[in-house]
């Protein structure tokens, strides 16, 4: 028996009972895809895109990486941006942190795990400019999920910062960006109260400081 055999039992199961349910469902699956929202979120396996929105495939176009960061240099992430927004025409950006993050929590401390540490650099920039409001959290677990909304933050703006989100922006297309984290323990997202939909929106939100304050976490 192949390890992978138990997967593709599965998977035939599914699609039998998909097909029974609705016949149609695959066939007119295939001949389209025009999702209205791009998920940038984490690869933890816990954080299921489409289940934890109760969207069917084809309706939530997905990006997953290592403590969901979005970086001006990363083209995966900036490739899948630039073809949702302007292939699929999405009419929503969502940055979707978990608390409880392992990477988060990796960068956090001082273990050193490899390639990864490279990667991480990027939510410990995001740690570096919160060092004084995270080392008043005594407890551990608590100061993780403060770092996972503080990261969210810090990369619904990269988002909005990119050239694909401006140039949408300019030529006047109806696009927003969201911040959103995902609690592992209730299966419940919390929306950050950030939400950018233009150039000013996003002016706006550097001139009052969001990436550097806190304060907007103590009223959501």
């Amino acid at each position: 028996m192949h390890p992978l055999d138990p997967l593709l039992k599965k998977n035939r199961a599914w699609s039998e009972k998909i097909r029974k349910s609705d016949p149609e469902f695959f066939p007119t699956l295939s001949r389209q895809q025009a999702p209205t929202y791009l998920w940038i979120g984490c690869s933890d396996s816990r954080v299921p895109a489409n289940e934890i929105c109760g969207l069917l495939p084809g309706e939530i176009f997905v990006h997953r990486n290592v403590a969901n960061i979005v970086v001006h240099s990363d083209l995966n992430c900036l490739s899948v941006m630039q073809y949702a927004v302007d292939v699929l025409r999405v009419k929503h950006i969502i940055v979707v942190g978990h608390y409880g993050c392992g990477g988060v929590r990796a960068a956090l401390g001082s273990q050193k795990f490899g390639l990864i540490d490279n990667w991480l650099r990027h939510v410990q920039d995001v740690t570096a400019k919160y060092t004084d409001h995270l080392s008043c959290i005594r407890d551990e677990a608590a100061r993780v999920d403060r770092l996972c909304e503080l990261n969210v933050i810090a990369q619904t703006i990269n988002a909005a910062q990119t050239t694909i989100v401006q140039t949408a922006w300019e030529r006047g297309q109806d696009l927003s960006i969201h911040g959103w984290v995902y609690g592992l323990k209730d299966g419940l997202v919390r929306h950050l109260g950030i939400s950018l939909s233009s150039a000013d929106d996003l002016a706006k939100a550097l001139k009052t400081s969001w990436e550097k304050s806190t304060a907007i976490l103590e009223n959501v």
